[in-house]
């Protein structure tokens, strides 16, 4: 069990207190579950351009988001059975490396189809794979969290030029409507 509670955890404190703290990251009402999305033009643009120059460097910068969830919440290695029992440094872990960049890749795209589309653009066969397998891992908000703000950190490395406030409120709305439509899906497998 991930020891994710700001009390109990000093490292959490970060990511709990570097937003508005009288805003919630989650709201009692389910974006998923809306008619449409409300993303701006703006909110697109930035997103799109912000992708646009990170896209050749997905492997990479994958990588590095997940090295910063586990440097977070370094337990968090046990919800993924391939690094269970490996003795291969995170670093340099193949299966790692190919998980972190399809991630990294299917969130960010995900985010530059939400204008567009009005909603999460995730192969419903996939959604439900993603929710199936978040649930059997007993994945919890503060795991979402946790992968928020290393997402939106890695990406502030990753394009510090044309980072700003207004690119990390589209992205983070961005990673929050496919955070929701996950958790639609979060049930046993039947």
């Amino acid at each position: 069990m991930l020891n994710l509670h700001p009390r109990e955890n000093p490292s959490f404190n970060i990511i709990r207190f570097s937003h508005n703290p009288t805003m919630s990251l989650f709201s009692d009402r389910s974006p998923a579950s809306d008619a449409t999305i409300c993303f701006t033009e703006e909110q697109e643009a930035l997103v799109v351009k912000s992708w646009n120059s990170m896209k050749k460097n997905s492997g990479e910068l994958g990588l590095k988001f997940f090295l910063k969830i586990f440097e977070i919440a370094p337990s968090a290695q046990k919800l993924f059975s391939f690094l269970k029992d490996s003795k291969v440094p995170l670093e340099k872990n193949p299966k790692l490396k190919s998980h972190a960049m399809a991630v990294f890749v299917m969130t960010c795209e995900s985010a530059v189809q939400l204008r567009k589309a009005g909603k999460v653009t995730v192969r419903d066969s996939t959604l439900k794979k993603l929710g199936g397998v978040h649930y059997k891992s007993g994945v919890v908000d503060e795991h979402y969290e946790v992968t928020k703000f290393a997402l939106l950190e890695t990406m502030k490395e990753a394009v510090p030029e044309m980072w700003s406030p207004e690119m990390k409120n589209a992205w983070g709305q961005a990673y929050d409507q496919l955070v929701a439509a996950i958790k639609s899906e979060m049930k046993p497998s039947s």
